[in-house]
């Protein structure tokens, strides 16, 4: 009989119950009290299931001291022994780690393969999203119904765009102040010089007709209405019977409005001319493209739509990955910017649809705006105390500005030299100094406002507070 761990003849030999083989007894202990297993089968083992075998054994002799060779040899034994025990233990933690090692190998192999499986359909779905077009289901006021042009873009309205990129582009660099134009000293002069009585309580923006005279407003009963600054009254009424107004703004003598019943309205004198119901969820946001006859709204259904206000018809919808706020044309129309609840700015090519860039402005957007300057894009998050700047040539953020209070619309004047911002603390004038390329600030008034507007060249500003009360701000 040989012992299973040492392959020797053993001393004192028992057999395991649990696999039947036979050990030096004080191997198969040691071995026992470190592993509690049988090194055989690795069933569990204790002392009480070992058998003692009954065989004759030489008796051996007292052991001498180790300066004699028994003794050494002995010492040898012991050593030799323990040696065993180890390699034997070394020899299945290897054979388990290997195991182990060659699953995990083929799990991470596994992984990787549905990892890029998995990235490869998604990148799949984001392109044929953004390319996807769908039927509209707006109406416009003689109730047919728009069909997205699957192709993308009409060619006049790409014609349009172009041509609008050429004339404005190329007139930008050179383009001098209008004369008559607001300075940093007339602005520090602004005072309240004139406030409503409380019009459409909820109200979320306020513009302002070219002429000057007129502000466009909407609350959260589905109303907007028609502001007379000088006469300090309502002239028009637009019911809109879709639920809160969310934005407005004018085309030419035109009135449009966006509602959180996702429609888009055009009112002209008063009456409704057109309705679109393109977003499956709330229109959250409008912008006016710089020709004049395009327009888009964003809305909770992640999509973007652009309309020929000249046919009102929808000519494009197209989708991205987050439910967009806020949105803002170029200066010279050929980019669009849409601010969604990932805190991402998504700056898409008008004409193809495609995302040319994005600006993670770490929350969900409350409001964004282009500078005239054409460089510049200014964006506030919610519940943010201060407005980031973002340089479109570096695609990157050039300054942040400390407001102090919340922030909840910003505005940018025809020069790109101010920068106006409200919040429920009050409205502040931002001022950008080309020679000393510094910032400073005009203006800082405690007049509560949601939205803020500029008036004729400038000289006022004109803005609405939660309750709906529209206050404007100008030199005495």
């Amino acid at each position: 009989m040989l012992c299973a761990i040492s392959g020797e003849a053993p001393q004192e030999p028992v057999a395991s119950r649990k696999s039947g083989h036979v050990f030096e007894k004080r191997l198969i202990e040691t071995y026992i009290s470190e592993n509690g297993k049988d090194p055989v089968n690795g069933e569990e083992l204790t002392v009480e299931d070992l058998v003692d075998l009954k065989s004759a054994r030489t008796v051996r002799p007292r052991p001498p001291t180790l300066t004699s060779i028994p003794s050494l040899l002995s010492v040898f034994q012991n050593e030799w022994d323990a040696l065993t025990l180890e390699t034997y233990t070394l020899h299945q933690q290897l054979a388990q780690t290997r195991q182990e090692l060659s699953t995990s190998l083929y799990q991470h192999d596994a992984a990787v393969r549905v990892i890029a499986r998995l990235t490869r359909e998604r990148d799949e779905a984001r392109e044929a999203l953004s390319r996807i077009t769908i039927n509209a289901g707006g109406n416009v006021a003689n109730g047919d119904t728009m069909q997205v042009d699957s192709q993308g873009l009409p060619a006049n309205i790409i014609a349009k765009i172009d041509a609008t990129q050429e004339r404005l582009s190329s007139t930008r660099r050179k383009r001098a102040v209008p004369d008559g134009w607001v300075t940093g000293e007339n602005i520090q002069s602004f005072g309240p010089i004139g406030k409503s009585e409380s019009l459409y309580p909820g109200s979320r923006s306020i513009a302002v007709h070219p002429a000057g005279d007129l502000a466009l407003v909407g609350g959260s009963d589905g109303v907007a209405g028609v502001y007379s600054i000088s006469q300090n009254k309502l002239v028009q009424t637009l019911k809109s019977g879709k639920g809160a107004v969310t934005d407005a703004l004018w085309w030419g003598d035109k009135a449009i409005v966006s509602t959180a019943g996702g429609s888009v309205q055009v009112f002209s004198e008063g009456s409704q001319i057109a309705s679109f119901e393109s977003h499956a969820g709330e229109a959250t946001a409008l912008a006016l493209h710089p020709s004049g006859e395009i327009l888009a709204s964003v809305g909770a259904d992640k999509s973007y739509v652009l309309y020929d206000l000249e046919n009102l018809k929808v000519v494009l919808q197209i989708y991205s990955d987050s439910e967009l706020l806020t949105a803002g044309f170029h200066p010279d129309g050929h980019l669009f910017a849409a601010g969604g609840t990932d805190g991402q700015i998504k700056i898409f090519d008008v004409k193809t649809g495609t995302n040319a860039a994005s600006f993670d402005n770490a929350s969900p957007l409350r409001d964004l705006t282009f500078s005239e300057n054409g460089t510049w894009l200014a964006a506030v998050s919610r519940g943010q105390n201060s407005v980031a700047i973002w340089d479109l040539r570096k695609a990157a953020q050039t300054k942040v500005l400390e407001i102090g209070s919340t922030v909840e619309g910003i505005a940018w004047d025809y020069t790109g030299q101010f920068l106006a911002v409200s919040g429920p603390s009050g409205v502040s004038v931002q001022q950008y100094s080309k020679s000393s390329k510094q910032w400073s600030e005009p203006l800082k008034s405690a007049v509560s406002a949601a939205a803020v507007a500029w008036g004729p060249q400038a000289q006022s500003l004109v803005v609405v507070d939660s309750t709906g009360v529209i206050s404007t701000l100008g030199s005495s």
